[in-house]
């Protein structure tokens, strides 16, 4: 049995849709208070609702705006425990094709996000006794390549570069830093990609099923435990056993 999360306060980044919002819900139906974290209020509101949610209005690539969330968690709950820095954007775009301005972009959110999250948490997390950080990366630059992901790709590696080095620095502190790193999971939007694009998607994960935001969500809820209170500077690849075949025709011939 692991030590429950009642009453632990969890603040997730890009936590009002997609994988985020999956994170905040199992944080949340294990009894965390939870805050969702996100640049359009409208859909964060409506998500803080859903879910039983705080929700605070913020843009994680500006680093007054990650003191701030920082600060209103703190003020609304006493302190922070958990940090799911999960806030990331994955625009589509050709090396040849892609602006300087679409590099800067991409970076800003997934790289200088996730830095300035922990960053600005790092005070609460300590005083809380048993701080947690979970990063949310990807198979995607780490593991695998996609065509017109080699600017998301960097980015989700980087994080694994930040996290390796944040781990030592962190220890003297009393927190955790890991990594879940997602492989293809149904989020919303994928019904419009049609029913072919996702039979090709499901017929590269040996499961033969793609992951939902709930598979992330308890990976990063193990992180968070206090039976989990050895494990830093880690990553859990939650992908179905997509990166383990060394080809289509190994899964073929099952």
């Amino acid at each position: 049995m692991f030590t429950p999360l009642t009453g632990r306060t969890v603040l997730v980044t890009g936590g009002t849709k997609g994988i985020g919002k999956g994170i905040a819900g199992v944080f949340a139906r294990a009894g965390a208070n939870v805050v969702v974290v996100g640049r359009d209020r409208e859909r964060g509101e409506a998500a803080a609702a859903e879910l039983g949610a705080a929700y605070v209005a913020a843009d994680v690539g500006r680093a007054e705006d990650c003191e701030r969330m920082a600060a209103e968690t703190v003020e609304r709950f006493g302190g922070v425990d958990v940090l799911c820095a999960n806030a990331g954007v994955f625009p589509d775009a050709r090396l040849e094709d892609m602006s300087e301005a679409d590099i800067d972009a991409i970076f800003a959110t997934n790289v200088k996000g996730t830095m300035l999250s922990v960053k600005a948490c790092l005070p609460a997390l300590e005083r809380s006794g048993h701080g947690r950080v979970v990063l949310t990366s990807s198979i995607t630059g780490p593991v695998t390549g996609y065509p017109g992901w080699s600017h998301y790709g960097a980015t989700k590696a980087a994080q694994l570069g930040f996290l390796r080095t944040a781990a030592i620095e962190l220890a003297a502190k009393g927190i955790t830093i890991n990594a879940v790193m997602p492989g293809n999971i149904e989020t919303e939007g994928l019904d419009e990609l049609g029913p072919e694009y996702r039979r090709k998607m499901e017929s590269s994960i040996p499961q033969r099923k793609l992951g939902t935001v709930e598979d992330i969500g308890y990976a990063a809820l193990f992180l968070a435990t206090d039976e989990a209170g050895y494990i830093t500077g880690q990553t859990i690849v939650v992908d179905g056993g997509q990166v383990l075949p060394e080809s289509m025709m190994a899964l073929e011939a099952q």
